[in-house]
Parts: structure tokens; sequence; C-alpha cells
């Protein structure tokens, strides 16, 4: 596909893309797709990391734990021991992202319950140091390979999360996705390409825009000509761009930063998806219809503006393990925003569904850390007095899986709406 041409003295030369023509996945449209984080370690599988993502400092104990959901690791290939004991006396076991069998069972249990695929999180240290063989680099791999495998989507969301304040902008992600074009043939798979494209443009995903906590100035970091790159380059652009922003991006107030430069980037992007973990709970009384209004009065901002909406839904979240080692002056509730079997995952879904969404955005696949990961958890989680994990209100380990399928075919009209939680036969 020849997108533009060069000119130079009397030579006309070609400038192509290097991004496949045909994808599995061509429009966005329909689909419900989920964070991937793909950074848990364990003691062995060769990064040197430790425990890496389940507790601090490598180690991985009572006093280290930082992940309040327990994965069921009965389906996995390898995994590792623990020192926390089940009630049955057995050790606790986990699994380590670096192992690509791990990886393929993900996407395996996507199509198993029909997840359509996953944003694969590509933190912005990453991108530090031309580190074209490094672990997210190699996992990145693998979750390519197993996309390819099973046909799901797959796609890069780049997190600004480590942006420094100082020395430091966007352009350095623009070598980064062209080592991601160039070597890891991200969108361009020698097996069956299934990067998620919209009208013949490979999606990109770009998350932490907006939020008062950052140290960056969103007007010093060059995202605008980061964005520009990526929809507009003649060899490795042609993308279209969602920004992850915070919940209340359109009035510029509570979580927001109030800069109205915000919406000149949002304007410039193709589509905005607004991170609403934490915003809203099944504690307060009608809270989903504040959450159907903001989808609503965002989605009517967005039409007049020209750009598309992706709501954001979450199964509940917990933070209290990681808060009570991070910030013991501010330990949180095991559970503060409960799962309820699914009923609030599923009000969220429904929800955003009845609004009009064309694509909703799940946070996460496998995100154990902060509660709010979909694939398998299970309730048999390690005994501890001082460590805690949510109970999944005796719910089977795949329920959230099998809720995510279900709301992803009422999202097409495959089956009815239904704004109340189905039950499995």
């Amino acid at each position: 596909m020849i997108v533009s041409f060069v000119f130079t003295g009397s030579v006309m030369l070609e400038a192509k893309t290097k991004h496949a023509l045909n994808t599995s996945y061509p429009s966005s449209s329909g689909l419900i797709m989920a964070g991937y984080q793909g950074w848990f370690r364990g003691p062995g599988d060769g990064t040197n990391q430790g425990f890496g993502h389940y507790g601090t400092g490598r180690y991985f104990d009572e006093n280290h734990c930082t992940i309040d959901v327990w994965p069921d690791v009965r389906e996995y290939a390898k995994t590792y021991e623990t020192p926390f004991m089940l009630a049955s006396g057995e050790r606790a076991k986990v699994f380590s992202s670096a192992d690509r069998s791990s990886v393929d069972l993900h996407f395996k249990w996507m199509q198993q319950y029909g997840v359509d695929g996953v944003f694969v999180q590509r933190f912005f240290d990453y991108a530090r140091g031309g580190r074209r063989s490094s672990v997210p680099n190699t996992i990145l791999d693998y979750a390519c390979d197993a996309a390819s495998k099973y046909n799901r989507a797959i796609a890069v969301m780049y997190d600004l999360s480590g942006l420094r304040a100082e020395g430091e902008d966007c352009l350095l992600l623009i070598n980064d996705w062209k080592m991601l074009v160039d070597s890891l043939k991200i969108t361009n798979r020698s097996n069956k390409n299934t990067y998620l494209y919209d009208h013949g443009r490979p999606v990109v995903a770009i998350w932490g825009v907006g939020f008062p906590d950052r140290p960056y100035d969103i007007r010093k970091i060059k995202l605008d000509r980061l964005i520009d790159f990526l929809q507009h380059d003649p060899v490795y652009g042609g993308c279209k761009v969602m920004l992850g922003v915070p919940t209340f991006w359109r009035t510029l107030e509570s979580d927001c930063i109030h800069d109205d430069y915000l919406h000149q980037l949002i304007r410039q992007a193709d589509a905005v998806y607004p991170w609403t973990v934490q915003r809203f709970t099944p504690l307060l009384h009608n809270d989903m219809n504040r959450y159907r209004d903001l989808i609503l009065k965002d989605m009517d901002w967005c039409k007049k503006a020209g750009i598309e909406y992706v709501p954001v839904a979450c199964p509940g979240f917990s933070w209290h393990n990681l808060s009570r080692v991070e910030f013991p002056d501010d330990v949180k509730p095991v559970g503060s925003i409960p799962r309820q079997g699914g009923k609030f995952y599923w009000n969220q879904l429904a929800t955003a569904i009845n609004s009009g969404a064309n694509m909703i955005y799940v946070a996460m696949f496998d995100e154990v850390d902060e509660g709010t990961a979909i694939f398998k958890c299970t309730g048999d989680h390690p005994v501890s007095d001082i460590a805690k994990f949510i109970d999944m209100d005796g719910m089977p380990s795949d329920h959230y899986l099998w809720l995510t399928g279900q709301a992803t075919r009422m999202l097409r009209k495959e089956i009815p709406f239904s704004p109340t939680i189905p039950k499995r036969r």
C-alpha cells in the first residue's frame, strides 16, 4: 500500500507502510478488549527478578505480599512454590508471565471464553536504552504468537508511568514503536496477523494523560508530536490513537488536571477511554446511574469533537496488601470495591452497552495486584494472619472470563440485552 511519495531531485521514491495490509481484526467495533500486564515473575524463570510484582524487593511472603487476588494455577505447565500455605496444608503456587506456556494459556482462555483480546501494557521504562532483547519484549513476542495461534486481537498500550519530569519526552516512544514494527513485526507477523486495526489503521493506545499525580507536564512532553507520528508517518504511522485519561477529563475536575490543553490533545487523537477504576462502587445507591450519565455526556462531547469514546469497566478493586506494604499510614480494606459475585462488573458492562458503546475496555486481564483481574483466580487462597485476599464470593475461578464472553455476545447483539447478571446453566 503506497501511502505517500518522497521526491529527491529527479528520483521519486515510494514510501511504503511496514504494516500488514490485512488482519483478522480489521475493526474495533463490537469488541471487548482487556488490559494485559504480563509483569509477574517467579524465581528460576530466567529473569532474575525473584517474585516480581507478587511482592516487594523480589520477596514474596506475609510482610512483602502486594497482591490481593490469588491466581488459580491448576492449568499452568510451570508454577513456582511460595512461602504461603493453603488451608489444605499444601504450598501455594504462582505462575510467571515470562514463561511462554503461561502466556499461551492466557490466550487459550481468551479463545475458550470468547474474550476478544488484549492491549499489552508497555511502560515507558521499556523504551529506555534500546532494550530489544528485554524480558517485556520477549513476553510481547510470546503474546503475539499466542494471539495468532488462538486468533485473538492484540494491540500495544503505552503507559506513560515512569516518564521523568525532566530530560525525557514522548519522542523516545517513536523509536520504540519503530523497533516493535521492525524487529518484533508487531503489525506484520509471519504467522497469522491478529493485530487490532480499525478501518485499515493499527490501533495504538497511550495511557496516563492528564492525571495530576504524574510528575510530567503534558505541555512539555511532546505528546502531540508522538500522536502526529503514529497517525501520519508514511512508513510507521497510519495508526488510530487512543488516549487513556482521567474519569473527569471532560470537565477538567476532580481526578483530572485543570488544563484545557488536555482537550486539545484529545481532539488530536482518534479515541478516548477514561480510567473509571475506583470511581464507582456498588456500595453507593444508584451509582450506576452516575456511571451512565457520565458515559452519555462524554459520548456527546466526543461526537461533537469527531472522536470515538470507549468506556472502561472493571470487576472490582482491592488494594489492601500493597497499601499495607507501601503505604502503612493509609492501609486500604480488603475488597474496598466488592465484586458481589460479578454483579458490579455486569452492571458496568450492561450500562455501557445500553448507553451505546461500540467498544469496551476492561481493566484488567491479569491485574491481581489491585484485585481487578478477570482471568482465573481462586477463593482457595493462602491462610495468613497478615496478608489478606478476597474470597471471590464463592464463584468458580473462570466466572469473570465467562461473564466477559457473555457481555461480548451481548454487545454484538448475538444474545438479547440483559441488565441483570446472567446465570450459568
